[in-house]
């Protein structure tokens, strides 16, 4: 519903759902720990004049890419894969879909929206290692399923710039 209250405004039903997502979301992060997501969008949110929503749309698929490599790599028990797998299925809607399909997804979707790199609001390379020694403290980092080292959190940034 989302890309088609973009293309569409009017379409009173995808904005319904709109509605409803925002509820659910709201409900979910109320009851869930963040991650590295928002441990980057609180430092680029006070740096930058970024919109929050714009910060984490474009962070998401770049979160999702290195979390899951990470996991693959140093924790590959770790439920938080099959859980990655699972939501890669119910965005692509393909019971095959993995988490590499799901990240896929989610950045085509952002780019659908076109959801400006972090360049537009004024973060340049230089300004990495800055920013991911400030993410690193953020409480929100306590969330994210795997701790990142600091390569990873600079190569998702990075990707996003």
């Amino acid at each position: 519903s989302l890309a088609q209250a973009f293309r569409d405004g009017g379409d009173t039903a995808a904005r319904e759902d709109m509605a409803l997502c925002s509820l659910f979301g709201g409900l979910s992060l109320a009851n869930a720990k963040l991650g590295a997501v928002h441990g980057f969008a609180a430092p680029l949110g006070g740096m930058f004049p970024i919109p929050h929503g714009a910060v984490c749309a474009r962070l998401i698929p770049a979160v999702v890419d290195v979390n899951v490599r990470a996991l693959q790599a140093r924790a590959p028990a770790s439920p938080a894969l099959a859980r990655y797998d699972e939501v890669a299925r119910t965005l692509t809607g393909r019971v095959d879909a993995r988490a590499e399909d799901g990240a896929a997804w989610l950045r085509s979707l952002v780019d659908e929206l076109e959801i400006p790199m972090l360049s537009a609001y004024g973060v340049v390379a230089g300004d990495i290692a800055r920013v991911v020694e400030k993410a690193r403290k953020a409480s929100s980092m306590q969330g994210n399923p795997i701790e990142l080292t600091e390569e990873e959190l600079g190569e998702v940034l990075g990707s996003v710039v």
